[in-house]
């Protein structure tokens, strides 16, 4: 482990800087094997004090610093690894800097690195002063003006705003001047430069104004931006109805890059995107892939208010641009598709991943006190579950005073970095009530805990409920949250029972909403009672809807209540919930026998035109994924979870079979594909049906149905779906797998997203030993510097193959550590993420708590571990 390690960065530590940078001069001159970055300062002191300027800088090589025209005396300023130091500064200077960097060298890829034939950039969160020295901090704005000078090669060459000047120099080479009118900090700045295709729209705003749109790829790309800027027209203008956010530049530049680290990057006016979020064709993406480009395509569009206009004062705030974005992607998203659907995928991520942080060792709060390296807080911790909280606003004041809160954010703070509590402080205000105790969201880590008493007597519903919280690093005592609960009651044919005919006393708020069929409940102490009088008979309560908080439910009900909400209730993400927690009664050895339920929810769906209760009905036939179960169930017997699950599965396949080939039958259709809610249900069905029939079918029927499916295929979604049945069924025909096999990278090498598909497929089937992922890492194909290939491998392995990766000789958990290792030295952000699955040792039996320790440990013990591997793996082992 380094010697040296690395300090922790506290938020109490937090000062504002004595000069600010109002306005930035960039010129960069693009050669092959080094570019030159000169930068001219425009510095103001806001300070009453201070004559010292800090500007981050790493891995630079300094060539020249000036102050007002005048070169510096080596006595005037100071350099180390991490910045420079300006000394003896007046009120205001103008400071240019010149240095030389090397992107073609940079496999990290922050700051400006080369990606295949391009040139781009990542400055989020600080890659910046990997460009040149600067206040690389998100508190500074200034204005922006960029000059790019590069070979005729490439003719593409963008940055941030509008584009003000252009011209070929007279030995040939091309340069462009962008200008951003809008102050920003650093990590927004953007460059690109390549031989690029670009697809235009225009897109006219609610005040009249026209917007030109492009999105940019390699030529080999082009043809599947169509999806996306479809998508982005619809963000814009959905934007304008729910929110009244206005687009504010004459254009607005996405672009599409093979190599990079992140989803995608909400840079102002020019979004970089990993071509996973962006490119889109049938038989290129799946449909979960068309809903993700769909939804980061908005994210990073609604950034431009929630992040670019009003920023974060500092990188403790990030949850106030990503989790507020996040809830605006997601409610756009249930608006063009389907709402419980989403509400469903979000549930069942956020209790499978981000309860899973919660209960690790990496706990920590939405607004962390202190990190070592902030890239490795770009967590489900600040994004997911900091999207709950910002929804939890918007359940306790409603949607017409959220929307009046958030144009009042907008307003007051445009043009600010801003914090969490000035994100509250406009609740409080529009909400005319006290949120001190609600902060506590922001403040304190874990997933809380509600235990629910249920007593019915005298005509009169009573529930009893208590919140708590379990320890985490740091935080031994958890005092209580604010935790909206929707709840409603349905009579005994499952009709919704009016809140307005009862009364109703509790010693916590409550108001009745949805037209008085939904009750909310604002739980504020440890424990409270909700008394409900005057019902005529004993209603069933429909707790949680539309999962009101981030939190695990204790209600002890029978089988019998539980398949009630099943069937009746008219919350779907409650019909989900209450077969979930049947699902985990019977992986626990407690449960009923689901066959007969299962098959009366597949009976009905045989009914279903509806295409959201289609796609309601195939996820609650789909038996719940092991790590969702992990996090679950306690105490629980790995193998025996992963063996139970598959004997269900075979169960419901057998008993069903007729029921299954019916549903395969009826979803089969000979119609051009599309990617409408009618279509994406139809494949969600029919592929799931699918699934079951390969565990109920044998020999030649079971080899012939699944080549097929294959064969019949004219879009990735179906061909996945086939290829995941080759590679995992243990029945099928040996031969007929490794044809398929071949044939499917035959068929798609060309296209990089889709043989990452291929790699991933097979990462993930227990059919694939350690020597079989070692001898995929050696193919051609697989470039362990592109974070696309190397998530395909290391991360489907690790966090879906658990019998290979939890095997107990402890090969999986050192082929992951060995791999981790590597890429640390290439590329340190990409293996701290990786490092994710090793993190979650406590949750497992003792014997594997002790192989992922010894694994952690064995990396601990490397020679030159980056920061951000050094924060995961040592906050990640016990003290």
């Amino acid at each position: 482990m380094n010697l040296a390690a690395p300090q922790e960065i506290k938020l109490s530590d937090y000062s504002a800087p004595a000069y600010k940078t109002q306005a930035v001069e960039l010129e960069f001159d693009i050669n092959e094997g080094a570019t030159t970055v000169r930068s001219t300062l425009q510095v103001e002191r806001v300070q009453s004090e201070g004559s010292e300027l800090y500007l981050d800088g790493e891995e630079l090589t300094l060539e020249a610093v000036q102050v007002d025209g005048r070169p510096l005396a080596d006595n005037e300023y100071q350099v180390t690894a991490e910045g420079m130091t300006l000394f003896g500064l007046g009120e205001a200077h103008e400071i240019t800097i010149t240095t030389t960097i090397h992107p073609e060298q940079n496999t990290a890829l922050e700051g400006l690195y080369r990606s295949s034939k391009m040139y781009c950039t990542q400055c989020e969160a600080q890659g910046f002063r990997k460009i040149t020295y600067y206040q690389d901090r998100p508190d500074v704005l200034a204005r922006f003006t960029t000059t790019i000078r590069a070979g005729a090669e490439y003719p593409t060459l963008l940055s941030n705003g509008n584009l003000v000047a252009e011209q070929t120099l007279d030995d040939g080479r091309r340069e462009v001047t962008w200008q951003d009118p809008f102050p920003k900090p650093s990590y927004l700045f953007a460059l690109v430069a390549g031989d690029l295709e670009v697809m235009e729209d225009t897109f006219t705003t609610q005040s009249g104004r026209k917007v030109r749109l492009q999105i940019f790829s390699e030529p080999h790309n082009i043809g599947q931006c169509g999806y996306a800027m479809d998508v982005l027209k619809r963000a814009m203008k959905w934007d304008e109805q729910v929110y009244g956010r206005e687009y504010d530049l004459d254009i607005f530049m996405i672009v599409a890059v093979e190599d990079f680290n992140m989803g995608a990057m909400e840079n102002k006016g020019l979004n970089i995107f990993n071509t996973s979020c962006v490119l889109a064709s049938p038989d290129t993406a799946t449909d979960a892939a068309y809903l993700r480009v769909e939804a980061v395509v908005a994210h990073e569009y609604f950034h431009n208010w929630s992040g670019n206009r009003v920023t974060c004062r500092d990188w403790f705030q990030l949850s106030l641009k990503e989790g507020f974005t996040v809830l605006r992607d997601a409610d756009f998203s249930s608006d063009m598709n389907s709402r419980a659907v989403k509400r469903i995928e979000d549930v069942s991520f956020l209790r499978s991943v981000q309860f899973a942080e919660d209960a690790s060792p990496l706990a920590h709060p939405v607004r962390p006190q202190s990190y070592i390296e902030i890239s490795n807080f770009y967590t489900t911790t600040i994004y997911e579950k900091g999207a709950e909280v910002v929804r939890m606003y918007q359940t306790l004041l409603g949607p017409e005073k959220f929307r009046a809160a958030t144009d009042l954010y907008f307003d007051r703070h445009d043009g600010q970095a801003a914090t969490t509590d000035d994100f509250a402080a406009v609740m409080e205000e529009v909400g005319r009530r006290d949120l001190s105790q609600f902060k506590r969201w922001y403040e304190q880590a874990g997933t809380p805990l509600v235990e629910v008493e249920e007593t019915f007597a005298d005509n009169a519903l009573q529930l009893t409920l208590r919140q708590s919280c379990p320890p985490t690093p740091g935080q031994q005592e958890k005092q209580p949250f604010v935790i909206p609960i929707e709840l409603g009651l349905l009579d005994a044919d499952g009709e919704p029972v009016s809140l307005y005919d009862l009364q109703i006393d509790c010693d916590s708020p409550t108001r009745a909403v949805d037209n008085g069929n939904t009750l909310l409940v604002e739980l504020e102490q440890a424990q409270s009672t909700l008394s409900i009088s005057f019902l005529e008979a004993k209603p069933m309560v429909s707790f949680l809807r539309s999962f009101s908080a981030p939190v695990k439910v204790a209600y002890p009900r029978d089988d019998a209540e539980l398949a009630f909400l099943v069937q009746h209730d008219t919350d779907g993400f409650v019909r989900w919930d209450a077969l979930q927690t049947l699902w985990l009664r019977l992986f626990n050895n407690s449960g009923p026998d689901l066959v007969e339920l299962v098959g009366e929810v597949l009976r009905q769906s045989l009914t279903y035109e509806d295409p959201e209760l289609q796609q309601l009905a195939a996820k609650m036939l789909t038996i719940p994924e092991p790590n969702y179960l992990f996090e679950q169930i306690p105490d629980f017997d790995l193998v025996a979870i992963l063996d139970t699950r598959d004997r269900i599965k075979n169960e419901l396949a057998e008993t069903h079979q007729q029921h299954w080939q019916t549903l395969y039958e009826t979803c089969t259709s000979d119609a051009p594909f599309s990617v409408d809610a009618r279509g994406m249900a139809r494949r969600a069905l029919r592929n799931l049906a699918f699934d079951y029939l390969t565990h109920a079918l044998t020999g030649d029927a079971l080899n012939g149905f699944v080549q097929r499916h294959y064969d019949s295929a004219d879009n990735l979604t179906d061909r996945r779906a086939a290829l995941a049945a080759a590679i995992n069924v243990t029945g099928l025909d040996g031969e007929l797998r490794q044809q398929m096999v071949n044939d499917f990278y035959a068929k798609w090498q060309h296209e990089a997203l889709v043989i990452d598909l291929w790699y991933s497929l097979q990462a993930q089937s227990p059919e694939s030993s350690v020597a079989d992922l070692k001898a995929l890492s050696a193919l051609p194909s697989f470039e362990l510097t592109n974070p696309n290939r190397a998530r395909s491998l290391y991360a489907a392995f690790g966090m879906y193959n658990h019998r290979r990766f939890h095997a107990l000789d402890g090969s999986g958990y050192r082929f992951l550590a060995e791999s981790i290792a590597r890429i640390d030295e290439i590329n340190p952000q990409m293996a701290a993420r990786l490092a994710t699955p090793l993190t979650r040792w406590s949750r497992y039996d003792a014997t594997r708590q002790g192989l992922m320790k010894q694994a952690l440990t064995e990396l601990a013990a490397g020679a030159s571990l980056s920061k951000d591997l050094f924060e995961i793996v040592t906050k990640s082992l016990p003290a």
